[in-house]
């Protein structure tokens, strides 16, 4: 029986991350994963606003200048994106407050802050290797988060049948 931390990852996981990431041709096991990583370890899939008071917002945490980047400085120069972007936007205009109630357009601009990376993604299943990957392009060096921070929490969200079940 799934706990409350696993049910809610299946459901972020199905019906937000798998539809978003499809839908801009970014998909696949790897990215699944990785971006679900990312929004339990950044919000515990619960908080949409960042405790403390700071700028970051949505399920993935993500500040206001780093989503304006995103969107002006790549998806605006990528005809592929714009379409899928803009339908996953729902009739609304592209601001950072989005973030906190569109958890599909959230995972996606998740996934094009990963997509910017020259580097590839780390392999479906090496848990290790997506820690240290959102350490260093997510979180950043200088970020609070630790990777051992982030294999225990995504130990505790993600039943090892959640993707054999997606």
């Amino acid at each position: 029986m799934a706990t409350t931390a696993q049910a809610l990852a299946k459901k972020i996981l199905n019906n937000s991350v798998i539809p978003a990431l499809d839908s801009i041709g970014l998909g696949g096991q790897a990215a699944y994963e990785l971006v679900l990583g990312t929004a339990i370890q950044e919000s515990r899939l619960m908080y949409r606003r960042q405790t403390g008071g700071g700028p970051a917002l949505g399920l993935w945490q993500m500040e206001p200048f780093t989503f304006n980047d995103i969107w002006q400085g790549f998806v605006l120069n990528q005809p592929s994106l714009i379409r899928p972007m803009t339908l996953l936007l729902s009739g609304n205009r592209p601001v950072p407050q989005t973030l906190i109630g569109n958890d599909r357009f959230a995972a996606a601009m998740c996934r094009l802050l990963y997509r910017r990376i020259p580097e590839e993604l780390p392999d479906a299943g090496d848990l290790e290797g997506q820690a240290a990957y959102w350490k260093q392009y997510y979180n950043t060096p200088k970020g609070a988060g630790q990777e051992e921070e982030y294999i225990a929490n995504w130990k505790h969200y993600v039943d090892h049948d959640l993707f054999k079940e997606s």
